[in-house]
């Protein structure tokens, strides 16, 4: 079913990288709830609305398109729902009505040939710089969250303590798998993360207070359900720009996410990524769930790539954290507690930014037009938190430059459409 000979990978193989994928990313079902609680979302109805969504998009991902992407909902997105568009005045089961529309015009150009198309459309040199980019952007992340990085008042960032607890399990667990890497382990980074945890368990920082288990429960049950409702709240509180944001912010954190992790997978056959209409719909189809059951946007996650980076490169893998997803519903204690010590997932994802960066070799530096563009790319990801804004700089200055360079003809039509719709959104719209 998962074509495993063709992909040159093994069962053994898929399901370690699935494991790997589902710790680096298992932190969103904690976080997620923590941060749409602030806009008044009930914790228990978040954290389960969080798996749903989670476990559609990423079965859907597994059985249909067959590729080693998880979805979940998207960081970024969760904090705009909560501090802008709920902040803002607006209750939260209205904005999930936001949410939700968004998710059904997301389905409906995911059914058509428009995404396919955006895909072939990108640049070559864009592609690889998105790829670079969320490499630096997910290194930049395991940095940041083990405490290595920090934030400096004069200078945004600042070197750590290095004798911090955080940051020597940090170090400690990079310097083993980078060991078992060198030593051509099989799963060298999912077998990091458990040497880390139990170093973690051991030395006392990692505990179980809470106990292991809980069920789970949905205390206002489903929020939205009506499309003619949903669409009524849109008009009457006039959502236009929060749906457009949503929309435009989703459609390219997930495309963008997809293309680098295909490559790097080996999965894009020339400018084209097989079955992206069935890899597509996941995302659009695991937004409207999700907002019914109580959680912002879902996004393809940057941490897949550390699943292809521990061989995963079927839907064999993605099956396998949507299985995690399932059973981590159950065990909300013990996943909230391994999520809350960013050390154990931290050198996994510093290691998969620099596996990630081998793309940088694509870029034709030697062409002004072509090279800046892409290095646009590659320095706003990490330095703006931002997948899609990355993006958006290098769709806008790309057009910009091939114009002026009398290339404008090459420029696919659908590029000069979002650099103008980029512009709108990030000069005018919240982002």
């Amino acid at each position: 079913m998962f074509k495993l000979k063709e992909n040159n990978s093994t069962a053994k193989t898929e399901i370690l990288a699935g494991f790997t994928t589902f710790l680096t990313m298992a932190y969103i079902v904690v976080v997620n709830p923590v941060i749409l609680s602030d806009a008044g979302v009930p914790f228990d109805q978040v954290f389960t609305a969080t798996i749903i969504a989670a476990v559609v998009g990423t079965l859907w991902m597994a059985l249909f398109a067959n590729y080693p992407i998880a979805i979940a909902p998207g960081m970024g997105l969760n904090a705009y729902f909560a501090y802008s568009v709920v902040g803002g005045g607006l209750d939260y089961v209205t904005a999930f009505a936001a949410v939700f529309v968004a998710g059904l015009i997301f389905v409906i150009l995911s059914l058509t040939a428009f995404r396919e198309k955006l895909i072939e459309a990108i640049p070559e040199n864009l592609k690889a710089g998105i790829s670079a980019g969320i490499g630096l952007f997910i290194a930049f992340v395991g940095l940041r969250m083990s405490g290595i990085i920090t934030s400096d008042p004069s200078n945004l960032v600042a070197l750590g303590d290095l004798t911090a607890t955080s940051a020597i399990l940090t170090l400690v667990g990079l310097v083993i798998t980078l060991i078992l890497i060198a030593l051509n382990v099989s799963g060298a980074l999912f077998f990091g993360m458990i040497i880390t945890g139990l170093i973690a368990f051991f030395t006392g920082q990692l505990q179980f207070s809470n106990g292991l288990t809980s069920l789970p429960s949905l205390p206002e049950g489903i929020l939205v359900f009506n499309p003619i409702s949903a669409i009524g709240d849109v008009i009457t509180h006039g959502l236009y720009a929060v749906v457009f944001s949503f929309l435009l912010v989703t459609i390219f954190d997930t495309t963008g996410t997809m293309i680098g992790v295909a490559q790097q997978a080996g999965l894009m056959k020339g400018n084209k990524l097989p079955r992206a209409r069935q890899a597509l719909l996941s995302d659009s189809l695991a937004t409207s769930v999700g907002s019914m059951f109580g959680t912002s946007p879902t996004t393809a996650f940057i941490e897949s790539s550390s699943g292809v980076a521990a061989g995963g490169r079927t839907g064999l893998t993605s099956l396998t954290v949507g299985i995690l997803f399932i059973v981590a519903a159950f065990f909300s204690p013990l996943v909230s507690a391994v999520s809350g010590i960013a050390a154990i997932t931290s050198p996994a994802l510093i290691i998969v930014g620099s596996l990630m960066m081998g793309s940088l070799v694509k870029v034709k530096w030697g062409e002004f037009d072509e090279a800046f563009p892409a290095f646009l790319i590659i320095l706003t990801m990490p330095l703006t938190s931002s997948i899609a804004t990355g993006i958006a700089l290098g769709f806008i200055t790309h057009p910009i430059l091939k114009i002026f360079k009398g290339k404008g003809k090459q420029v696919h039509p659908l590029v000069y459409i979002f650099a103008v719709l980029f512009l709108i959104q990030l000069l005018f719209l919240p982002h």
